[in-house]
């Protein structure tokens, strides 16, 4: 049976718990929308500024559980902690400064006397679903701004992380959040999709996979959908680039997290003027990391977080290498976990260059020249971030304006985010934008006001 806990605020369910349940539990917290929608923004950036001091009083035990629940090593759960801290934080401050403009409408002489007020609105309550891994803050980035907006929201959290999201639920309520007003749902796939279906919500959030992003997006019906779907991340080391400092940061951000990043460093392309000197940086800095238990402090780099994902891994550096591709690292398992693999030559056509591989495997190949290495970056059905390591402003401004992506990121990888900047991608790899405030355009819509003093 499904049971509303008081103290916690919710309602919790086990994922065997039917479509009925799931619709029950979505209605009881989409009733009070009219109540949160009403909640001065005051309040609602106090509310949010307890969050996060919550979290930081809390964040041993949150970063403790991320590892537990989802095998990140702890030094990278205890920074995305921080991050949810920083997240809550700035969300407390947009909910006081987010607002509408003043436009005088004497444009035309039909419109002398007139005066227009934009303001958003709340477009509604909110359907929130996130992935297994960022459990903590990129929850954060779509509780957030529901809350800043005063919008009521059920959570459905990935079913590797039931239990972070279950004590952010317990210290949104226990920070005066409207009791009922939100709910951590840990239901089946079946009831995921009742729940994109049904009515009772006006906003649809999901971070995860393009195939189940898109399909999901189709059964939404007229809801405002915001999706971040991943991508294959390429990165193009220029031949003038300071290339100890680009190999550094392309090991970390091919590497973090084993991979399970939708921006992490997949596919990096290198000037032919500096592909040797590059590669030799990269393999040294790539053998620093250190493999291990993700218990250990000093851990870079744990298990997958299942055996579907190492098989599907390995299955995709066969293809690879079956095709021409060579193996300058890692490419197998050491006591469970999944070695960081560099290939170098992958076929164009393999899914290791074309599909998200979302494991700690990275490609390495030579380019004649930047005019190349937009081209080949702007290949392929993804969008989302995209990095340059360049001293050539020329080159960054092209990049910025060429390249098909939701982000460019100079002289840093595109696994670099601030939870401050606008997020998202385009083409597969999604629609709309996070980033709290851009988050918040997204659940709200203007509505205008005109005033004639004639």
């Amino acid at each position: 049976m499904m049971r509303y806990n008081a103290e916690k605020g919710g309602y919790s369910m086990d994922q065997t718990q039917d479509i009925n349940q799931a619709l029950e539990a979505a209605k009881k917290v989409t009733e009070n929308f009219e109540g949160t929608r009403a909640l001065p923004s005051y309040r609602r950036a106090e509310i949010l500024q307890k969050v996060s001091e919550k979290i930081k009083e809390n964040s041993e035990d949150f970063a403790r559980l991320i590892c537990e629940e989802v095998k990140k090593p702890l030094k990278e759960a205890r920074r995305e902690v921080s991050r949810a801290v920083f997240t809550f934080n700035w969300a407390a401050e947009e909910a006081k400064r987010f607002g509408g403009e003043v436009l005088p409408l004497d444009l035309d002489k039909p419109s002398i006397g007139r005066l227009a007020l934009t303001r958003p609105f709340p477009r509604g309550p909110a359907l929130l679903i996130s992935p297994f891994n960022f459990p903590l803050n990129l929850v954060a980035h779509k509780v957030a701004p529901a809350m800043a907006l005063g919008i009521p929201f059920v959570l459905k959290p990935a079913p590797q992380s039931p239990k972070t999201a279950q004590k952010l639920m317990e210290i949104i309520f226990k920070s005066d959040w409207p009791q009922g007003s939100a709910a951590a749902l840990s239901c089946s796939n079946e009831a995921a999709e009742r729940l994109v279906q049904s009515d009772l919500f006006a906003i649809l959030s999901f971070t995860g996979s393009a195939q189940v992003g898109w399909r999901l997006k189709a059964l939404s019906g007229k809801k405002h959908v915001v999706l971040e779907l991943g991508g294959t991340a390429p990165l193009f080391i220029d031949q003038n680039a300071d290339l100890a400092f680009a190999a550094q940061r392309a090991a970390w951000g091919a590497f973090y997290y084993s991979g399970q990043v939708c921006i992490s460093v997949q596919r990096i392309l290198v000037a032919a003027a500096c592909y040797e000197p590059f590669k030799d940086f990269l393999l040294k800095e790539i053998a620093a990391l250190k493999v291990g238990d993700p218990r250990d402090e000093n851990t870079d780099i744990g298990p997958l977080i299942d055996q579907k994902s190492e098989q599907r891994v390995e299955t995709w550096i066969s293809e690879a290498v079956s095709q021409g591709a060579r193996v300058l690292c890692g490419g197998k398992r050491r006591d469970g976990i999944f070695m960081p693999t560099l290939i170098e030559n992958a076929p164009q056509n393999c899914k290791l260059s074309c599909e998200e591989v979302f494991g700690p495997v990275a490609t390495l190949e030579q380019v004649s020249n930047s005019d190349e290495a937009l081209k080949k970056m702007s290949e392929g059905a993804y969008g989302l971030q995209a990095g340059i390591f360049t001293n050539d402003l020329r080159l960054a401004h092209r990049a910025w304006d060429e390249l098909p992506f939701g982000g460019v990121i100079i002289n840093d990888i595109p696994a670099f985010r601030s939870d401050a900047m606008p997020y998202g991608g385009n083409r597969s790899s999604g629609i709309g934008r996070e980033g709290v405030r851009y988050a918040m355009e997204e659940y709200s819509q203007l509505k205008t006001l005109v005033l004639n003093f004639r």
